[in-house]
């Protein structure tokens, strides 16, 4: 069996780097970098330093000059760095251009992500999303290095005279991405079959950027105990509960988390996790008001939902963790030290937030169970309202 799995990173010391283009900002690279070094983080990398540099466009060859690689390569073997991440996915010859240079592994920031997630899969299903993932971004990436890849191959003679160990790699891979397909689409099916076997009920989706809390929220309105923690993608696999409230019962799935530049592959690989999104009824939009970059987070989830075909239905956009929002007040000029004040909920409801009309829009905190009244009560007339419109002769409700 190949073994496309990234090797531990528990503990080695790592640099990061970002390239400040036309199309990305110097603000937009450092909140990148910020993210990243979450992700460096949650995969158990100790990040000592960041680099960026300015550029039209990236380097064909090497993603950044010479000048800055040539520093890099300096720092690297001044402080004993194990690994170098790009916030941006790098090329295959890039890749490897580098790591000639600074001698070290180079991850992009796909990489890291498929190492996370990796790490995160617990289930049969989410093992087999990440693994077809790994293969496909490895595929492309194949050099001699490979030479540990196992070579059994069924069928005497399979081997051709002359071929180079990178051919049989990479019909090794092929054959493996085909053989995962095949799980996969077996598994789809299989899920497909007990989304349809689970009747009737109203089905509600908890979507939102990765690490706002959804699994929290999701252990608090089920009464269950979805593994929950503060660290990226701690989630992977969907969890569906039956939830009632007074006497309306409905399905509420838990879904990954979503993050900016999410792999390609992975989307592809976790088809079944958002069609659990795609074919729901009602979305409910987690955000973490606390932090900076939460817009930045809703536009970035609601880009995937456009992509899934799911951006049009109905939303109540929750905003989670108001017990650690804090307000900055400072006008244009000001000099003086940033003051960040609580804001209380009425204020809350009264902001540009409260407004973003069509959605409903509730604030909570959902580990400190701060109204999370208004959120039953939202989610019960929504469900109501969808039932009573598939159920117009059905008057249980009333």
């Amino acid at each position: 069996m190949i073994e496309a799995k990234i090797e531990s990173r528990v503990d080695e010391t790592t640099i990061l780097v970002g390239v400040i283009t036309p199309r990305q900002d110097e603000l937009q690279v450092k909140e990148y970098l910020d993210e990243l070094t979450f992700l460096a983080e949650t995969a158990g990398a100790k990040v000592i330093k960041t680099f960026t540099q300015k550029l039209q466009v990236p380097v064909p060859g090497t993603y950044i000059g010479k000048g800055k690689l040539e520093e890099i390569t300096l720092y690297v073997e001044e402080n004993d760095v194990k690994l170098v991440v790009f916030d941006d996915e790098l090329s295959p010859s890039q890749q490897k251009n580098i790591q000639d240079a600074v001698k070290v592994p180079v991850l992009d920031r796909t990489n890291l992500i498929l190492d996370i997630f990796a790490g995160r899969a617990r289930t049969a299903h989410a093992k087999t999303q990440v693994e077809l993932a790994q293969y496909q971004y490895l595929l492309p990436r194949l050099t001699r290095m490979w030479t540990h890849l196992e070579r059994q191959k069924g069928g005497i003679g399979m081997r051709g005279p002359g071929e180079s160990q990178i051919e049989t790699d990479r019909r090794i891979i092929q054959d493996k991405i085909a053989k995962l397909k095949l799980q996969l689409k077996e598994i789809d099916r299989q899920m497909s079959t007990q989304r349809s076997n689970r009747g009737q009920l109203v089905r509600v989706a908890l979507v939102g950027y990765t690490n706002v809390g959804k699994s929290t929220l999701m252990n608090i309105l089920s009464k269950s105990d979805v593994f929950a923690e503060n660290k990226l993608f701690a989630t992977l696999d969907t969890t569906v509960r039956k939830v009632v409230l007074d006497n309306l019962p409905f399905l509420l799935t838990d879904t990954v988390g979503f993050i900016r530049k999410l792999p390609t592959q992975l989307i592809e690989s976790f088809k079944s996790t958002l069609d659990e999104v795609r074919e729901s009824d009602l979305l409910v939009h987690v955000l973490d008001i606390s932090h900076p970059n939460f817009e930045d987070h809703f536009a970035v989830v609601n880009q995937t939902l456009k992509e899934i075909g799911a951006l049009d239905k109905p939303t109540i956009v929750v905003f989670n963790k108001i017990d650690a929002y804090r307000h900055v007040e400072k006008e244009e000029g000001d000099l003086s030290p940033i003051e960040r004040h609580n804001v209380s909920l009425e204020d809350l409801k009264k902001s540009w937030m409260g407004r973003m009309s069509p959605n409903k829009v509730v604030f909570i905190s959902a580990e400190q169970r701060i109204n999370l009244d208004e959120l039953r009560e939202v989610l019960y007339e929504m469900v109501k309202e969808i039932f009573a419109v598939r159920y117009p002769y059905n008057n249980f409700l009333y």
